[in-house]
């Protein structure tokens, strides 16, 4: 008679809110993750500190985390000395991750790279759109219903050879280079202090500082990080050398802007804005942006959302293969990452 091995199984505890839980997990990506790794009861949770969360915490392996999972303090990670690796089943791990998580040796990885894909989607069509003023255009009453017109006051409603300006080549920004290839005699810049010149120049765009780029682009399309270095960074000042008519597109945090004066040019008529995201978020009932006309915000949309999900959970699981399988993992982030990772 033959023994039957099995292989040995790290033990891991999903954290995260319920309702991303079921949005990450139907059934067969449920089964393919139990196929992975150990699922002790509870799978799941979305906190961290009563008895039944710390008696699991106190045995996993590593911990699968995602929207509405408490944040890693040190005396959490106290709690979990077998902890080898988290894996961030969403886009930036700065909700999760406490400076105390770089003090271990731990396998930190996210899914930015597939949550930038519907991000760097939308901003595409954010930045067609904004080319044609259309959601301009459609807010107002005098010109949506007017059939083909030449409105006035919008400037000129193309996208062929149109100066675009993507400020921040992270993983977004990289993927909006990519897609703006699409778009017939465009030219693309982009300014980041960090960025590679030949990396940029491969992907198409040119690589300038930010006060040639600002004065040259008719769309700015933003995709830094949130640092304290790039907090407001498009302000009265920089918004002043946009030319006439050119569109500020921010999917990327609203504190890059400057809330104020962006409403305040805007409402003059000489720019215009759509934003996914705002400073603060939401907008107060008195903000300014509320009341121009120039300016459409969405509701934070441009990332993961409905089946997009199952795209992060994918991609988790795709990393987490590797690392159980004793391969390096693709999306590692460490500490001297961590803070230019959007």
């Amino acid at each position: 008679m033959t023994a039957t091995v099995t292989a040995y199984r790290r033990e891991a505890l999903v954290v995260m809110d319920r309702e991303v839980f079921a949005a990450h997990f139907d059934q067969a990506r449920l089964d393919r993750l139990a196929d992975l790794v150990a699922l002790p009861d509870p799978i799941w949770t979305d906190e961290l500190d009563s008895a039944d969360a710390r008696t699991r915490l106190a045995t996993a392996e590593l911990l699968i985390t995602s929207w509405g999972a408490p944040r890693l303090t040190a005396e959490r990670l106290a709690a979990a000395p077998k902890l080898q690796a988290v894996f961030h089943a969403a886009g930036s791990i700065r909700s999760v991750a406490d400076n105390s998580l770089w003090s271990r040796d731990l396998v930190v990885t996210s899914a930015a790279d597939a949550n930038a894909v519907p991000v760097a989607e939308y901003t595409l069509a954010a930045i067609i759109f904004a080319g044609k003023k259309a959601p301009f255009l459609a807010a107002d009453a005098s010109t949506a219903y007017q059939g083909w017109s030449r409105p006035q006051g919008f400037g000129d409603l193309s996208n062929y050879q149109r100066t675009i300006g993507v400020v921040g080549f992270s993983r977004i920004g990289r993927r909006v280079v990519d897609l703006l290839q699409t778009l017939e005699g465009a030219t693309v810049l982009v300014a980041d202090p960090h960025a590679d010149p030949a990396a940029v120049t491969a992907a198409g765009a040119e690589l300038v500082e930010l006060d040639e780029l600002l004065s040259r682009v008719d769309v700015l399309s933003l995709h830094a990080p949130e640092l304290p270095s790039t907090r407001q960074m498009i302000g009265a000042a920089e918004l002043a050398q946009l030319p006439d008519h050119a569109t500020v597109i921010n999917t990327a945090r609203g504190s890059l802007v400057d809330s104020a004066a962006l409403a305040a040019e805007c409402r003059t008529g000489r720019l215009f804005a759509i934003l996914d995201v705002t400073d603060p978020e939401p907008l107060p009932a008195g903000s300014p942006l509320r009341e121009v006309p120039n300016v459409m915000v969405t509701p934070h949309i441009a990332g993961s959302l409905g089946t997009e999900i199952h795209r992060l959970t994918d991609h988790m699981l795709a990393e987490l293969t590797r690392w159980v399988a004793g391969e390096p993992v693709r999306g590692r982030i460490t500490a001297d990452l961590f803070p230019l990772t959007a």
